[in-house]
């Protein structure tokens, strides 16, 4: 009984698992540029005001293509502000977040998310 059924739970975790795909979650911010089995390169614009809705990233280092400043609020209530001057590179750790444009000028990166 447990093998038959395998299948179909595993079906019915892919939803959530994709939903937490930022990709997937923001479509109309996150544009993918390349990836293949050691990174995935992403895109990432918004506007002033504009915020993701909750998503997940393994470890990333991100490169800020113009200057902007932003809110993060972390799953357990917390939250970060983070602002970049145009050429900032930044590392991080893997995190779940739901990210707000709290600034006056639009956010543009370029975000590499590491698989190993």
């Amino acid at each position: 009984m447990i093998r038959s059924l395998a299948p179909l739970l595993l079906a019915a975790a892919l939803p959530l698992a994709a939903a937490q795909d930022a990709t997937i979650t923001d479509p109309d911010k996150y544009k993918l540029l390349l990836e293949n089995d050691q990174v995935r390169v992403l895109e990432y614009r918004d506007r002033p005001g504009e915020r993701t809705h909750e998503h997940r990233h393994p470890a990333f280092v991100v490169i800020a293509l113009e200057p902007f400043r932003r809110r993060l609020h972390l799953p357990d209530g917390r939250t970060m502000v983070r602002e970049f001057k145009a050429g900032e590179v930044m590392y991080s750790d893997a995190q779940a977040h739901v990210g707000e444009n709290v600034g006056t000028t639009p956010t543009h990166v370029i975000m590499v998310e590491l698989k190993r």
